[in-house]
């Protein structure tokens, strides 16, 4: 075998391997075992709620062991068809199988993606909050570039995106902002970019041309329905009104229609201004809340299994996640997982995926990459 094709099937069985590991393969078969006898069970049904639980979980349990049993059975043939060519030195055959394999390890690298979206809550709707770190109108400028970049990428992946609450910033840019961002498995992929983003380029509101380092945060958490029940204290919780702002005109009331919420035990704060109705920007910022104090939750039993910690930081040197550097190059480094990019152009323009794929591989494999931050 050449060594393009080793290389191929070694991307496979990388990928195939991780699915299996985090489906718990053994376990994972005996649950789908369990699940195809309780959908056979007639009185299933008689409880539509727990009957479309079941169906779901069986659905996801089918399609992720499918995948991983139809790319090994296709990779074996396609091993096959190449040793055949390489009996009978047929050059066409081999190139045949070689592109073959090149085809699934792309299919398996997408399917393991997939799969390890599977989370309590990776196919809801999500939030996704921006916040301008110290800095004035540099940060508050790459705040709002943030906020181009997440629209893109959801754009590119047809998600709808809604802007629920916007502060500008005093010269230019944002304060901050709350992105409601609506598609199938949209908290899944993005849940892997909260933490905070850091900048270096030339700024363009220097009059000396000098680099500046810029730091943004960015904080994602799912939408939530009724069917995950939240505890809130009414005596909890502080809520304000105001007059709901925005840029360029838009999203801008005459009465004090937006609503910000403080919930006094967890700290967290949320609000809406995207209904002209302040009974509306209510419901919504209660809404917003319960999903915050579920992702809390979530964060906190993920700690406890892993035993890393992944809260909040400070927005500023040391906590990056990411690094934007525009000048004297061009290179956007991930110091989590690694992954580099010379373009970022495209990166700001929303290609996120091979960053959010290995970010979540990461969680998977628990391993640690030694990464050095770029200047």
């Amino acid at each position: 075998m050449r060594a393009e094709g080793q290389a191929h099937i070694a991307r496979i069985e990388k990928a195939l391997a991780l699915v299996r590991k985090f489906l718990d393969w053994d376990r994972a078969l005996r649950r789908f075992a369990e699940l195809n006898a309780r959908v056979e069970d007639p009185t299933l049904w008689d409880k539509p709620k727990e009957a479309e639980a079941v169906m779901k979980e069986r659905r996801r349990l089918e399609a992720s062991i499918g995948a991983v049993n139809d790319i090994s059975r296709e990779m074996q043939d396609a091993i096959e068809f190449v040793e055949l060519g390489e009996m009978e030195d047929d050059e066409d055959t081999i190139n045949e199988g070689i592109a073959t394999l090149a085809a699934l390890a792309e299919r398996a690298d997408q399917d393991k993606v997939t799969a390890l979206l599977s989370g309590e809550a990776d196919s809801n709707d999500t939030y996704l909050e921006v916040h301008a770190g110290a800095g004035g109108t540099e940060s508050q400028d790459w705040a709002e570039m943030l906020q181009r970049m997440y629209t893109r990428w959801a754009e590119r992946h047809g998600y709808k995106v809604e802007l629920v609450d916007y502060h500008a910033g005093e010269a230019a840019g944002i304060k901050s902002c709350t992105l409601l961002i609506k598609g199938e498995n949209a908290y899944g992929y993005a849940k892997t970019e909260s933490g905070v983003h850091r900048l270096v380029r030339i700024s363009p509101y220097d009059s000396s041309a000098r680099r500046h380092t810029s730091f943004s945060s960015v904080w994602v958490y799912p939408v939530i329905d009724d069917s995950f029940e939240i505890d809130i204290n009414p005596a909890d919780l502080k809520i304000d009104t105001y007059r709901a702002s925005g840029a360029g005109g838009q999203h801008v009331n005459t009465t004090d229609s937006a609503v910000r919420i403080t919930h006094a035990p967890s700290g967290i704060v949320v609000a809406s201004q995207i209904d002209r109705s302040q009974h509306k920007n209510r419901e919504i910022a209660m809404g917003m809340l319960k999903a915050r104090l579920f992702e809390e939750e979530m964060r906190k039993r993920e700690e406890a299994a892993s035993a890393e910690h992944a809260s909040k930081s400070d927005i500023g040197w040391g906590h990056q996640i990411r690094s934007y550097v525009l000048q004297p190059y061009q290179q956007v480094k991930d110091l989590r997982t690694g992954v580099v990019s010379t373009a970022p152009g495209d990166v700001l323009d929303g290609a996120l995926d091979p960053f959010m794929a290995a970010a979540l591989s990461q969680r998977v494999t628990g391993e640690k990459v030694e990464v050095e931050d770029v200047d």
